[in-house]
């Protein structure tokens, strides 16, 4: 009957460390998954951040290209001499 008890607690405690490893694993999966989204958004912000520096070293190397200046005084509104603006005020 010893015998019997004995091995009837033994399965007791390996069930509950059965339960226990598979929890921590269910938990430890959920965590990798949170790190991986975090990885991938910073990995976008790395990419969005490298092209919007690109962007502005391509910027400070034409600076004073006349077709370069142009442009940006037309993205400000900008109007070159006997040209007239008209501004669409429907919307």
């Amino acid at each position: 009957m010893e015998f019997k008890r004995a091995a009837f607690l033994t399965k007791i405690v390996v069930l509950a460390l059965l339960i226990y490893m598979a929890t921590s694993v269910l938990d430890l999966r959920g965590k990798i998954q949170e790190v991986q989204l975090q990885r991938d958004e910073l990995a976008q912000q790395v990419t969005d951040q490298q092209l919007e520096n690109k962007e502005l070293s391509d910027a400070i190397e034409n600076s004073d290209d006349p077709d370069m200046l142009k442009r940006v005084a037309r993205e400000r509104g900008y109007v070159e001499q006997d040209e007239t603006l008209f501004i669409d005020v429907a919307n």
